[in-house]
This record gives C-alpha cells, sequence and structure tokens, in this order.
C-alpha cells in the first residue's frame, strides 16, 4: 500500500493567513497579553488609552498596539529640565508639603525616559 501527500505551499499559506484563521487568532492572543502588559507598566492615566488590533501589511498580518495620550511621547523619551510658565492665569497653583504655593515660574528637573512600551514588548515574547 502506498500513501502520497503533496503540499501545496501557495495553498496552505493563504488558507492559514484567513482572516479569523489559526495564524490571526493567535497573532491576536499575543498582541492583547503585551497591551495587557503594557497597561500595567504605563504610568498615570496612560493604561486607559493603550489599545491594540490586528491589520493586513506588506508581509502579512501584524498586530499594533497604540496609546493615544497627549503625553505618550514625553514619557517614551523623557524631557530635559525647562522652565513652566503661567500662561493663562496669572500663576501656577500646587501643593507642597500640605501649603498651597503660587508661583509665576516653576523649574522642572525633566523625567527619564520610561519606554513601557518596549518593555513590554520584551517581556510579552
Amino acid at each position: 500500500m502506498s500513501v502520497e501527500v503533496r503540499l501545496d505551499q501557495g495553498r496552505l499559506s493563504r488558507f492559514l493567513r484567513l482572516r479569523g484563521g489559526i495564524v490571526e487568532r493567535n497573532l491576536a492572543r499575543r498582541t492583547s497579553r503585551v497591551a495587557d502588559i503594557a497597561r500595567g507598566l504605563a504610568p498615570g492615566s496612560m493604561p486607559q488609552y493603550i489599545d491594540w488590533h490586528i491589520e493586513e501589511g506588506a508581509g502579512g498580518l501584524q498586530g499594533v498596539i497604540t496609546c493615544d495620550h497627549p503625553a505618550t511621547l514625553w514619557v517614551l523619551q523623557g524631557t530635559r529640565p525647562h522652565l513652566i510658565r503661567a500662561r493663562r492665569a496669572k500663576a501656577l497653583r500646587f501643593e507642597v508639603d500640605g501649603q498651597i504655593v503660587f508661583a509665576k515660574v516653576v523649574r522642572h528637573p525633566g523625567t527619564r525616559p520610561n519606554n513601557f512600551m518596549g518593555r513590554a514588548l520584551r517581556v510579552g515574547r
């Protein structure tokens, strides 16, 4: 008894990459897991702005994770020391050691980069 099996590589590849197929479901599961990790590492209110989706790219399906928070770039890259000036009011108002303080100008010390998206990708692999 003889058995012969032939695989059509193109047809097999198209079958695996169908929308809703095995590859897309696996990619969605992995992308969702990395997005959840990024939400856990993101500071402040940024986790609410993290979302993910699957899209067709030049090389096939790809998982995309986005963060739409207005300060995302500053958190990822950090900031240098800079001055903050009152623009819409006469003074800035904030609390220091339980007391309310007013100032026209504040020297911000800057922030270190926090690449929570890159760390989530490395952890989620």
